[in-house]
Parts: C-alpha cells; sequence; structure tokens
C-alpha cells in the first residue's frame, strides 16, 4: 500500500490542563477557566469559554484578565497534568501496535491494513470512547491519509469531535481553509502571503511551486506539497527510552564534593539547552557515579515534563547528593534525560514570570549564536 493511501488517526485531548483542573474540581466546568501564573505570570492554558473572549496560552495574564475579568484563575500542578499524559499514554499502548507521542497531549497512529480486519473509523471511536472510561478526558479525533490532513482536521471539530477526511478528498477539503489553519504557517509566513494575495489554502495549492520556492526556499516547496493535501511524514513509534546525555569521566579521579557539584550543574545546564533546542520535555532524570574501584551506580527519577534548568538543575543536585554516599574517589558522572516528549518551554510554566520567559528565551539565544560554553552558571566557573 502507498504512503498516501494510508490510515492516520490524531488524537488531541481537548483543553488538556483545563480538562484535568475540571476533573479534579467538577465546579469549573463551563466556566471561564485560566491555568497560569500570577500576575506577571502568562497564560499555560485557558478552557473554551475563557477563550470565546479572546483569551490564548502565552498571553500575559494582565492582558487576559483584562478580556476577561470574570476568569477563575489557578496557579495548576505539573505532576497531575504528566500523571494524567502518561495514563492516557498508557491506555493508547494497550490498544495499538505503534504510536507516535507527538507531545504530552496528542498522539498520532498509523491503522493502515486494519480495515481487512477491523473497521478503522470503529475502531477510532473504540479508542476515543476508551480513553475517556479510563481517565475522563475528552479527546478529539480525526482520520485520514496522512498526519497533516488528520492534525487539521481535529482542530477544526475540537472540542470532544470526530471526523473522517476521505482518501482523495485531502485538497479540497483543505481548499477553503484559511492559510493560517496550515501548520508551519506562522504570523510572518502569513502575514507575506496576505501581502501576496493568498488569504485560504486553495489560493496557496494554484501558485506554483517554483514561485513559492523562490519566494520562501525550501519551506516554500513544502508548502506547495501540503498545500496540496501532500504529506508522507511518518507514524514515529513512541519510545520511553528516547534520551539525550552526557558523562565526563575526569583526568584525575577526585573527592571534592564542590568540584562534582559544579560538573553536575555544568552538564545538566548543557543538555538542558540541547533539549530546548530539540523543542523537547523531559519525564525522567538520571545520574550515573563511577568510584575508582569501577563500582557504577544510578539513580533516576520521574517528573514532570519539563525543560527548565532550575527544575532539572535541582533534580540532578538532588540525585547526585542521594547518590554520592561513599566517602571514595570518583572517577565518572553523568546525566540523562529520558521520556522525552515534544514541547515547549512554556507548556510546563506555571508559576513563573514573563521576565523569567524572557530571561531563558535571551539566554539560549546567546548559546545558540556563539556557542552552549558561552553564558554559564557562575559557580561551574
Amino acid at each position: 500500500m502507498k504512503l498516501n493511501e494510508r490510515s492516520i488517526i490524531h488524537l488531541d485531548l481537548d483543553a488538556f490542563f483545563v480538562s484535568v483542573e475540571c476533573l479534579k474540581n467538577g465546579a469549573f466546568k463551563g466556566k471561564p477557566l485560566i491555568v497560569g501564573g500570577g500576575e506577571r505570570g502568562v497564560v499555560a492554558a485557558c478552557s473554551y469559554e475563557a477563550r470565546a473572549f479572546g483569551v490564548h496560552a502565552a498571553m500575559p495574564m494582565r492582558t487576559a484578565l483584562y478580556l476577561c475579568p470574570q476568569a477563575i484563575v489557578i496557579k495548576g500542578d505539573h505532576e497531575d497534568y504528566s500523571n494524567y499524559s502518561r495514563q492516557v499514554t498508557e491506555v493508547i499502548a494497550q490498544s495499538v501496535p505503534m504510536f507516535e507521542k507527538a507531545s504530552i497531549d496528542e498522539f498520532y497512529t498509523d491503522l493502515t491494513g486494519m480495515d481487512k480486519f477491523h473497521s478503522t473509523q470503529k475502531f477510532s471511536k473504540e479508542l476515543k470512547a476508551k480513553i475517556y472510561k479510563e481517565t475522563g478526558l475528552p479527546v478529539t479525533y480525526a482520520l485520514a491519509s496522512n498526519k497533516l490532513i488528520s492534525k487539521i482536521a481535529t482542530n477544526e471539530v475540537k472540542p470532544d469531535g470526530q471526523t473522517i477526511i476521505p482518501f482523495g478528498e485531502e485538497k479540497s477539503y483543505l481548499a477553503p481553509l484559511a492559510i493560517e489553519k496550515m501548520p508551519m504557517i506562522g504570523d510572518k509566513t502569513a502575514t507575506l502571503l496576505r501581502e501576496m494575495g493568498v488569504s485560504t489554502i486553495r489560493t496557496l495549492s494554484e501558485i506554483p511551486p517554483s514561485l513559492l520556492g523562490a519566494r520562501f526556499g525550501k519551506n516554500g516547496l513544502e508548502l506547495s506539497r501540503r498545500a496540496n493535501g501532500i504529506d508522507e511524514t511518518p507514524v514515529v513509534p513512541y519510545s520511553e527510552q528516547k534520551s539525550i546525555s552526557t558523562q565526563e569521566t575526569f583526568n584525575n579521579d577526585t573527592i571534592d564534593i564542590a568540584f562534582l557539584n559544579r560538573e553536575v550543574v555544568r552538564m545538566t545546564e548543557k543538555i538542558g539547552f540541547v533539549l530546548r533546542q530539540q523543542n523537547n520535555l523531559a519525564g525522567c532524570v538520571t545520574v550515573k557515579l563511577r568510584y575508582a574501584n569501577f563500582d557504577t551506580v544510578t539513580k533516576q527519577l520521574s517528573i514532570s515534563y519539563t525543560s527548565s534548568d532550575h527544575i532539572l538543575l535541582r533534580t540532578a543536585k538532588e540525585l547526585f547528593d542521594k547518590l554520592y554516599d561513599r566517602r571514595m574517589l570518583v572517577r565518572l558522572v553523568g546525566i540523562r534525560f529520558s521520556d522525552l516528549v515534544p514541547g515547549n518551554y512554556q507548556i510546563s510554566l506555571f508559576d513563573d514570570t514573563q521576565e523569567m520567559i524572557q530571561l531563558y528565551h535571551a539566554i539560549d539565544s546567546i548559546k545558540k549564536q556563539f556557542g552552549a560554553g558561552a553564558l554559564v552558571r557562575a559557580r561551574t566557573l
């Protein structure tokens, strides 16, 4: 079977953080609810009732409360959201042979070939119902021939919706939609396209690929393919073992606790930067220690999904303190982040200020331009 004849289902939990809070407190249902920090913080998530007033994620809290002064604001709980995400992951893992966890609240699975034995439409409905029954969380899904169409269609039928885009109707389905509905078209690209007189995906699909390529480079050629409903991106199997790590074998074995602590900080910062550059969040931190006699010990801790240095550092240092329980020379220290899922920095921020977010962005911008070692904490020097 050709790639373009696949059966791909995209599942997206509806207003995930808000849905979790409504499970914990039924009084929040149907109310304009905002999950986020204090007045100087940002909106991490909001209910559909709050969205009706123009509130959206990443908006400054002051702006959100100006638009919707009657909103209920709660801080949110990293741990609860991570735990519920894992519950949904387990339900899906038990139901399908292979799936991709695209973020903490959205998933893809390839059902190609299932129609020989079981209706993909019926299975999709059953999976939606099973997720709700076992976790209490509403989910929207779309079934289509590729990931692009299924994702766009899911967004169109939220909340608690379901739809199927038959094979061969991809282009006609996209045609009337605004260009902003297309993934990879951000504010800047949308502005440029509208200046060209392009407001719908139909018009975008009619522009010669060579013209889009000349205007937007490789992204232009990909825009042309997507506007015509073409996407051969495979569903990438999810693995809890997916990780990034670093370790350091010292020239001389050491018992210098201050030096070892500095190394833990340095290495954690190093791969924390890599984590954010990959647009990933970590759900588990592991610290490894090898003594001079080659005994190797490790400790790990599951955490709320994050890419925030201050959380990763706190966890790594806590693990190191528990691990280093012998007064022996140390030969090697290693740090690993695992249980990775796609997601950005702001998704794990509920109590940080706008200044903290801007600081992280500024630090990463400097590191990206001049190298990861261009900016480090003073204690690592």
